[in-house]
Parts: C-alpha cells; structure tokens; sequence
C-alpha cells in the first residue's frame, strides 16, 4: 500500500481537530492510519481499523449513529443468520441512542474514542440494561450493579458500548475438555474462517479459541471496530491466531480487573482485540491506568502514548529469543513439536524478522522454566460425557482451581444482581437441576474448586503459587531473557501463553500466516499467528516490535463469505 499523503496542518475557527491534530493525538490517527484512502470514499466498516474509524468521524465521512447502525446490520446479516456466527450473545439495547447522543462530538484528546462501537466479552460487568452472565444459563437474568472499570474508561473516552460477545463459559473453567466458544447460554461460536466443518460429535474442527471466541470472531468478521476480551492463561491469544487479529495480553495490573467475573487473581487481565497493531496501541491509551478497587494496579508502568514508538524499522537490532535448539530436541517444546503446516508459517515469520534486522538468538527455554513446579496441578477426574479423554485424569492448575471459589463468590456478592446465584455452589446445584440444557460437558472444574475451603489458607495452593512464580517467572522467561540479553522471546501461536501467564508477564500477537490442517483433517485455511512476550510492563516494546513485523509480512486477511451489505 502507498503511504498516505501527509493531512494539512488546519484547525478551523469552531476549533474542530483536523487530521493533522489528530494524527498526533495520543491515539495517534491520521497519516498512519490503514485504509485512508478507502476512508475517505466512504467507511467499510466491514474491514476498517479503529484508526480508520477515528478518521472517517473526525473528518465528518461518517457518524456514531451511522456506525453503530451499519455493525448492527452486519450481526443481524451474519451473526444472527447467514452463516450464524454467534459471537454477540446481546446488542446493547441502548446502543443506537447512546450512539445518536454523539453523532455531533468528534474523536480528540478527550474522548479519542468518541463514537467508536466496541464490544466487550460477556464477563465484564456492565451497569446497565444489558446481562452480565458469563454465558451461563444459571446467571441468564443476571445484572451488574456498576460498570466495571474497564467499561467507565471505554465510556469515557467516548466509546458506545455496541453489546456483550459470547464466550466459552466461565472463560473455560467449568468443564475438562469443553470447546472453544461453547457457553450453555450463547450456543457455539464459529470460526468464521470455516463455518461448517464439524467433527462426529458435530463440535467443529476448526474452532474459534478461547475464552475470548466471541471478541476475537467479531473483530474478525467485521462485527465493531474493536473488541475487549479476558485472559487467565491463553484467553486472548488463542482467539487471536485462531481469527487472524492482534492482541495484547497485557502485565497482570497493567488493566483494572474490577468488575470482570473471575478465574484467578493471579493471572487474570483484560485486554483488546483489534484489526492492527496501532489499534491495540490506541486501546491500551485509554485502558492502562490504576484503580483503588484493584490494588494489582498499583505499580503499574506505562509510556505517556503507547502509539508514540510504533515504527516500521522497529525490529531492527532488537535481540529476539527463538526458544528452539535443534541441538536439544527433547526441550524443544515450542517450535520442535510443530505440525508441518505450521512449522513452515514460522519458518516463514522467522525470515521476515531476520530481514526486518532483529538478531534471532536461537536456545531452547530452559526445562525447568516450562515444565512447571512440583505441586502445581491436580488431579480431576473427567466426567464430560463428549470428551476423547472420558475417564482419565485431567490435571488443571491448583492456582486456578482454588482461586476460583473464593474469586467468584466474591464477584457474585459485591457485583451481581437480579440473580439468585449468591455463590458457585448455587451455580452448581441450578446446573444439576438444569443438567440438559447446562451440562452438555459436565461441570467438573467447578465441582472440583467447590471442594476447596475457598478462602486460600490451604498450604497446597500457596505452594503451587509459590512455584509457578518460581518456575515460569525466575527459572522461565527471567532466566532465559537475562542469559540472553533480549527484547522479547517469540512464540508459534498461543503455545507459550502459559509460561507468561503464570509470570504476570505480557504477550502481543500478530496474525503469521494461514494452515489448513487440524491432526489429520484437512481444512480450510485459517489463520496463524506469532507472539511476542517480555517482562512486566514490556507492552510498548513488544507494540514497537509487532508493529515492525506486522507491516513486513501483511498477513491478515479478512475471511471470505462476509462482503459489506
């Protein structure tokens, strides 16, 4: 794509921003924004970026009323029918007003988001005529009594709240082995990128990750200009490279977590979902900021403008960790295991650092950094009646599981109303009673963190945080990135989600490539991506480095079957 021509320096004498002003907003619009020249012919929201948004209204092409509208049309048109992707679990019923309320503000300074329709995961607590449920059938009429804090900062910077996006339920911590984008209350969310290819068990092939499927699959298909969803070890990433769009995974305390229904204090952030790079630059603007009801925030450490550093040379000279040895297969676990078509998407994203200028510092991670401390699982007996692995033993996280219990009643006590569900063990007897429509996959995670005293004194579970600390954090990624003096470490996809996970640490990823295989089925082509990770409060470097290559290789691309309307 040519680069745009450089916008006038105007301001006019209502002292509305022009592009020039904008583009050098802490959002940082304008010149650098995808798409201009499509912008300006008229907005396909369809495939625009949240720049190319923020453009098209500073510049009057379009309206937050015209915009709310047009997303509406695409998840009646193919979220609700045509192919049924089913990533938007409600539309905000106040959104077109709430949109109207702002077809006359522009995006500036203030409200750099003023007008955007953006949706967010359906376990983020809203205070208003929407459901908070975490897609479960047992919190079906449930309300919050506040926003959360992420949703007062999206409201405002001036953003219209568009609706909730379905999710796996309970952000996958309610069942061994249920499918990526399955809640009991929102039904299956598709892959757009393949919409009809299911297994035996009529599960699809081709998923759309998890927990934040509905998030990433909107953003994906053109649903809203952005989307927020959750992570605990994976959420945000998974539904990344399974849809082909850019994530942060952010510090754990980077982003307030007040509000959003639980797995684990430990590990649990927000974070957005977006078409570009910059886009998730723009949204960390506006999210990353302390709070008082999360005390997670307190050292929290940021640039002024997280779009400021972006640059298309950005790789050059960066030390980058390729944590794969040939010469030590048997600890090559992240590169070395890969299928063939995804082992070639790598081969292939690894050239385009190299020719980008960063120095690839290839040594396996080391063992004990990956293959976690001694005492960190547990043993849960697998009861889902449609899982390959009936009947063994699954072996969950302890942090996870007795997290859990005491997290969650706290939610349901200081945040839920219009709900009987006062604690998990109410979720599980409405579960049981309800067990046909609620328990298509069983509840054997909740039944399993119900067991726990739920108050965190057992000596079991402040081992196991004890040690995923030690293991992940200072034999992991610490130990590895200060041997080696790096920047960032890369990974395939979301395999090195846990690692940065249990550290607190965060993870960028960037769409790689396109397969078509998952084991031995041949598929459509969907969507690889590359992560970036690094250490606490990394996230500009890591923005700077996947920005650098996301311009190198352009890999993203819209799935097929989804035109404008």
């Amino acid at each position: 794509m040519a680069k745009p021509e450089e916008p006038e320096e105007v301001r006019d004498r209502r002292g509305q921003l022009t592009r020039r002003t904008l583009a050098v907003l802490p959002v940082t619009i304008g010149a650098m924004a995808s798409g201009q020249a499509e912008a300006q012919e008229g907005l396909a929201v369809e495939n625009a970026s949240l720049a190319d948004v923020q453009l098209a209204l500073a510049d009057g092409k379009t309206t937050a009323g015209s915009l709310a509208r047009a997303y509406i049309a695409r998840i009646e048109g193919y979220d609700r029918a045509g192919p049924g992707l089913a990533s938007v679990r409600q539309i905000n019923p106040d959104a077109l007003s709430i949109a109207a309320g702002l077809d006359a503000v522009k995006p500036s300074a203030r409200l750099p988001l003023a007008g955007v329709p953006i949706l967010v995961k359906d376990n983020i607590a809203t205070g208003d005529k929407q459901h908070t449920t975490a897609g479960s059938l047992a919190l079906e009429g449930a309300h919050a009594k506040d926003d959360a804090t992420v949703i007062k900062q999206l409201r405002a910077a001036g953003a219209v709240i568009l609706g909730k996006a379905n999710l796996t339920e309970f952000a996958n911590i309610i069942a061994i082995d249920m499918p990526s984008g399955y809640s009991s209350l929102g039904g299956q969310v598709k892959n757009p990128y393949s919409t009809t290819l299911l297994d035996d068990r009529g599960i699809p092939v081709v998923l759309p990750g998890g927990s934040s499927s509905g998030s990433a699959v909107a953003v994906a298909a053109g649903l809203c200009a952005a989307a927020i969803g959750t992570e605990t070890s994976g959420s945000l990433l998974s539904p990344a490279t399974q849809n082909g769009v850019v994530t942060v995974k952010p510090t754990v305390g980077l982003i307030s977590r007040a509000g959003i229904l639980p797995i684990s204090h430990s590990q649990d952030t927000a974070g957005p979902l977006t078409r570009t790079v910059r886009d998730a630059a723009i949204l960390l603007n506006v999210l990353a900021a302390r709070d008082p009801l999360d005390p997670a925030t307190e050292p929290l450490q940021r640039p002024d403008d997280y779009t400021r550093d972006l640059d298309k040379d950005g790789l050059k000279g960066a030390r980058i960790g390729v944590p794969s040895d040939p010469a030590d297969p048997l600890n090559d676990v992240y590169f070395g295991r890969l299928p063939a078509p995804s082992k070639a998407v790598m081969t292939k994203a690894l050239e385009v650092l190299q020719d980008c200028g960063a120095i690839l510092v290839r040594a396996s991670m080391p063992t004990a950094g990956w293959i976690g401390g001694p005492g960190t699982t547990m043993g849960v007996l697998n009861r889902n009646p449609l899982s390959r692995g009936k009947g063994s033993a699954a072996m969950p996280p302890i942090v996870f599981l007795y997290e859990l219990k005491r997290d969650l009643n706290l939610y349901l006590r200081d945040w839920a109303v219009g709900t009987d569900m006062k604690t998990m063990a109410d979720i599980i007897a409405f579960n049981q009673a309800n067990a046909d429509k609620a328990l298509r996959f069983g509840q054997d995670l909740f039944l399993a963190a119900e067991a726990t005293r739920g108050d965190l004194s057992e000596l079991e579970y402040r081992s196991a945080r004890a040690m995923d600390l030690l293991s992940a954090k200072e034999r992991g990624l610490d130990a590895y990135m200060s041997q080696h003096a790096l920047d960032a470490v890369v990974f395939p996809a979301n395999v090195g989600a846990a690692i940065a996970a249990k550290a607190g640490y965060p993870s960028v990823l960037v769409p790689a490539g396109f397969i078509n295989r998952v084991g031995d089925k041949e598929t459509p082509n969907f969507p690889l991506g590359l992560t970036f990770a690094g250490q606490a409060w990394s996230e500009a470097r890591l923005l700077r480095l996947a920005y650098a290559y996301e311009q190198a290789s352009n890999a993203r691309r819209m799935p097929a079957g989804l035109p404008a309307l």
